[in-house]
């Protein structure tokens, strides 16, 4: 069978990779690893979704499908009165995230190993996510429709997707569950699409 970075278990031998980034003001090191999203670089949709997602002092944040974690405490650094819960399928990115969090001396935010959202009982201001599009249109859908029971009230599901590749289905779909949607951000093909719980 074949291991993605949406897999549960990685078999693969463990490569760390330094990242020495800025994001949202400020500067974090954060390390990434082999069978993990986007070891090289932060990627441009994490990148935009970083910088311009909507998030208010002293909410409480769900970062779906972490990896090993840079939406999450690039967050939780920028807004240290919220509190922010990452969580990711897969153990190995489960356990970078938990480091990098340590590492950059982030004390509001956590990690938790969650299929979706499987292992989540909280509700949350807002719902942050890069969903894995490779893993396919269903596994997105459900991020979408299961949305809803883990939002408070005037809760927020932000997403970020590629327009053309997938993303046009993914906004029809959070404006059919939430019967609204706006795309508050645009870059390198890349959208935010936001979708509001009455």
């Amino acid at each position: 069978m074949t291991e993605h970075y949406y897999s549960e278990k990685q078999t693969s031998k463990l490569r760390i990779t330094e990242l020495n980034c800025e994001l949202r003001g400020n500067k974090l090191k954060l390390y990434t690893g082999s069978g993990v999203f986007s070891i090289k670089r932060i990627d441009p949709g994490t990148h935009l979704l970083i910088e311009n997602c909507i998030i208010k002092e002293n909410w409480e944040i769900l970062d779906l499908g972490c990896g090993y974690g840079p939406i999450g405490i690039a967050i939780a650094k920028a807004f240290p009165s919220t509190k922010v819960l990452m969580t990711d399928i897969n153990e190995r990115a489960v356990k970078l995230a938990r480091n990098n969090t340590e590492l950059n001396s982030i004390t509001n935010a956590k990690t938790r190993k969650s299929d979706l959202y499987k292992g989540i009982k909280e509700t949350f201001n807002t719902i942050i996510t890069n969903p894995p599009q490779t893993a396919g249109k269903e596994v997105c859908f459900q991020i979408i429709q299961q949305a809803k029971p883990h939002l408070k009230k005037g809760g927020l599901l932000q997403l970020v997707a590629r327009h053309n590749k997938g993303g046009k289905e993914l906004e029809k779909k959070m404006n059919e569950i939430f019967n609204n949607v706006e795309s508050i951000a645009k870059k390198s093909g890349y959208r935010i699409y936001l979708s509001r719980l009455p």
